[in-house]
């Protein structure tokens, strides 16, 4: 039975498919079916229902019978329940208690081993003393370096119990003694250490070096390299007058600044694993002292002793000072014995430090308005000839071309400025696709190109683009209040031949500047000659009109040889009268 039944819509639907008549007589017979079902149903089960109340006879005590049972039950489930929740809290304070007295156990025996790895230390140090005093010889380096690493060992034992036993009291008591075991094995360790390198023994170094990689100081180890064994060189080569006086005076201190590592630094690559030659089982893992000892004091010297180097005044002497430095860089990571120690010179932050210094920046606008201010001068309205010996005709033209091969020239081309450079070189083409459009609409003069050349301008039509970022546009007269200077017919067909010229050129940007690009890892060539593409078909746009111009000039031009012609009829007229 649905509970949404509608017997109108019932009626109503089966009315579609069967007569009224023959739809009543079906629910009458499947309404007897019903009823003889719902008889057979009730007759089915009537005993069962009129015998319920005598099968019910006695069930109460029966019930009864088993409440009593249920009950004591139920008591002794509830007792059991109490004992096994006593007897888990009672296990449970035990362990408590166990854990406790486990952890103070392992209170007393981390402070047993400091106070032992304390006694056993001060006992070798006092035997130690006893034999060099007793001894005229004494003990050799290798012996010292033998005792010094015991030392460091028991060392590395008693901080680690030290640290785990912060905050006790008996450790408060035996802190004293733990300074000055650390301030003797410091200093017997960098005495030993400058020792190993001033005789360049070997094992010394491998000893000392292993026992300051025990103790976990290998940064105090190379802290102590570059100030002991780098600073007092790089003070003695990183000469200010000296780079100034010689002609090739950056290189030279550059090339003595890169002999410091085959030279004094040896040794430390052999032992430390950073040379080719050295040995697997003798290495002594954890240090790099190119990158943590060298390289930090090359560059705190030549900040601090040769600030000059970084002044972007001059663009010509900065970039030939840019340009050794980054060779000598890479030279130097050439020294770095892996590709992992060259990563972590490069994570160094000396290293950014360094590269932080170069303003390039400040650079580029230098370079930027040397470019665009001459391009600026030569794009004037005289249109002046390009210099003897270009292959274009006019100097707008020439310095045009000029600008973007000096903007990819090595004298001027930095990598970390190619995406600025190669700005500038569309800027470049978009300022003479503009300077074209203005020209084409000025009007011809009759003047011969010379005459027209020594005529001043009345004035100027400002460009729409412009490569000068700060110049002011808004400022003078509109415009379209000044007359347009006119131009030749040699200038005009000068203008076409020029720009004809350029748009054949335009391919040969891209393949100077992908060398370039690839230098910096840039691959994606395709967007670089779309760009130019686009550039040359905005040239290419301004070719109809001066073409349109030229012709219409040379028409003009004619009609003053065909006017004589003309006046042939009416002088033939007046000779018959």
């Amino acid at each position: 039975f649905q509970p949404d039944f509608d017997v109108d819509h019932f009626v109503s639907d089966c009315r579609k498919r069967v007569q009224l008549e023959e739809l009543r007589e079906d629910l009458e017979l499947y309404y007897k079916l019903l009823k003889t079902a719902m008889v057979e149903l009730i007759n089915k089960d009537y005993a069962d229902f009129v015998n319920l109340s005598t099968n019910l006879v006695g069930m109460d005590k029966a019930l009864n019978q088993l409440s009593v049972p249920l009950g004591q039950l139920r008591e002794e489930v509830m007792s059991l329940k109490s004992c096994v929740s006593e007897g888990i809290q009672a296990v449970d304070d035990r362990m408590t208690k166990q854990e406790d007295i486990r952890r103070k156990k392992m209170c007393v025996l981390r402070l047993i081993h400091v106070i032992q790895s304390v006694e056993k230390i001060e006992k070798i140090l006092h035997s130690q003393g006893t034999k060099e005093l007793s001894s005229l010889e004494g003990n050799s380096p290798l012996l010292t370096g033998q005792v010094l690493e015991r030392i460091a060992t028991e060392f590395n034992q008693l901080q680690f119990h030290a640290v785990q036993s912060k905050g006790m009291p008996l450790l408060d008591k035996v802190r004293p003694r733990i300074a000055g075991i650390t301030a003797m094995l410091q200093q017997s360790l960098e005495g030993l250490l400058l020792e190993g390198l001033q005789t360049s023994n070997v094992d010394i170094i491998r000893h000392c070096l292993r026992t300051y990689a025990t103790i976990d100081k290998t940064r105090d180890a190379e802290a102590l390299v570059g100030q002991v064994l780098v600073k007092p060189y790089i003070d003695e080569v990183i000469v200010e007058q000296y780079v100034q006086s010689h002609p090739n005076g950056l290189q030279a201190m550059y090339n003595k600044l890169l002999e410091f590592v085959p030279h004094h630094c040896r040794l430390l690559r052999e032992v430390t694993g950073g040379a080719i030659s050295s040995e697997k089982a003798d290495i002594v893992p954890g240090y790099d002292f190119l990158v943590n000892s060298v390289w930090p004091e090359i560059v705190h010297g030549l900040e601090e002793k040769l600030p000059s180097l970084f002044n972007p005044g001059n663009p010509d002497v900065f970039h030939e000072k840019y340009t050794t430095s980054m060779d000598f860089v890479r030279k130097f990571e050439r020294q770095c014995g892996s590709q992992a120690s060259v990563k972590r010179l490069r994570a160094h932050p000396s290293y950014h430090s360094f590269n932080n210094k170069w303003n390039l920046p400040v650079y580029f606008q230098i370079r930027f308005r040397e470019i665009a201010g001459a391009l600026e001068e030569a794009l004037s309205d005289t249109l002046e000839e390009a210099p003897a010996g270009s292959s274009y005709c006019l100097l707008a033209t020439h310095m045009v071309w000029t600008s973007l091969l000096k903007c990819w020239s090595d004298q001027m081309f930095l990598p970390l400025l190619a995406h600025r450079l190669w700005k500038l070189s569309l800027q470049i083409l978009a300022r003479y696709s503009v300077f074209i459009g203005e020209v084409s609409v000025r009007p011809i003069s009759c003047e011969n190109t010379k005459e027209s050349k020594k005529t001043v301008p009345v004035g100027r039509k400002e460009s729409s683009v412009s490569l000068n970022p700060g110049e002011d546009q808004g400022n003078g007269s509109s415009p379209e209040s000044q007359p347009l200077p006119s131009i030749s017919s040699t200038q005009l067909v000068h203008v076409a031949a020029d720009l004809d010229k350029l748009q054949d050129q335009i391919p040969d940007i891209l393949e100077m500047i992908k060398p370039k690009l690839e230098m910096i890892g840039f691959k994606n060539v395709s967007c670089i000659a779309g760009a130019l593409e686009d550039s040359k078909t905005s040239l290419s746009a301004c070719m109809p009109t001066l073409n349109n111009r030229i012709i219409q000039d040379l028409s003009e031009s004619s009609f003053a040889y065909l006017k004589s012609a003309l006046e042939v009829p009416r002088l033939y007229r007046r000779t018959n009268k």
